[in-house]
């Protein structure tokens, strides 16, 4: 860990360094790091434990990126980062390393939430901002994901729907409500707002089926991509094959791919 935070400062040497990580901020950083942890699921989805020791690497390498960026601004360093997270988890663990006591796996899920809520809310008092409890949802996650921990955030209050199919009721009407905006004329502000709704609607049926949407649609993605490569392998391979191909035609071959799978 020392030998890595040492190669760090030295790409970061203003004088010795790499001029592309010397240039670097946060801001241009954090693409980047949010790519490697995606590339961390990846390994992990595929089972590649090569892979995974090599993406958890390169994830580690952003956060010494990020620590080392904010030493140099005199604001905090990885050491700083390492005591922060060990005292949360000591913290959040009272009947680890406290007197306290869970029954199981889900009772401690309650009690880790219990605890990040009142922390959110002396957090709040402390910038003197409203508490909520939406308060700490990050905009930058992925919108999908992002909409399954608000609904989540809102539920734990009674806002919520009693089941799944009340929801599904809800996706109904939402779609309904996307058919008469088009229907109207295709305004794409109204356009883009009914579609959202579909989608939020939609994570939310998805955490009352305890499914993660993300995963499911990654899941359909890998599927569509099988299935397409197949369409693409019964033309021959060549692109140009495929685009003189009619629509019924690649039809068929789609049908025969998913038969196939099935």
């Amino acid at each position: 860990m020392e030998r890595l935070r040492q190669i760090m400062a030295r790409l970061r040497d203003p004088e010795r360094g790499c001029p592309w990580d010397v240039q670097q901020t946060f801001a241009s950083i954090a693409p980047y790091t949010l790519e490697e942890a995606y590339e961390v699921a990846d390994a992990i989805a595929h089972g590649d434990m090569a892979a995974l020791k090599d993406e958890l690497g390169d994830l580690l390498l952003q956060v010494v990126f990020h620590a080392r960026m904010a030493e140099e601004a005199g604001t905090f360093d990885f050491d700083a980062v390492a005591a922060t997270i060990g005292a949360k988890m000591v913290r959040r663990h009272p009947h680890v390393f406290g007197e306290g006591t869970v029954d199981s796996a889900a009772a401690q899920t309650q009690a880790w939430e219990d605890h990040k809520s009142r922390e959110r809310h002396a957090k709040a008092e402390a910038q003197g901002a409203r508490p909520s409890v939406l308060n700490g949802v990050a905009l930058a996650l992925p919108a999908l994901t992002r909409a399954l921990k608000l609904q989540r955030r809102a539920a734990r209050v009674g806002f919520d729907w009693p089941d799944a199919a009340q929801v599904l009721d809800k996706v109904h009407e939402e779609i309904g409500e996307l058919c008469a905006e088009i229907d109207a004329g295709r305004d794409p502000d109204r356009l883009e707002d009914e579609l959202g709704d579909i989608l939020f609607a939609v994570a939310n049926l998805a955490r009352h089926l305890e499914i993660d949407p993300e995963a499911a649609l990654r899941r359909t993605n890998g599927k569509f991509e099988r299935r397409f490569r197949a369409v693409e392998s019964h033309f021959g391979g060549d692109p140009a094959t495929l685009a003189e191909a009619s629509l019924e035609e690649m039809e068929a071959a789609w049908r025969t791919a998913k038969t196939s799978e099935d």
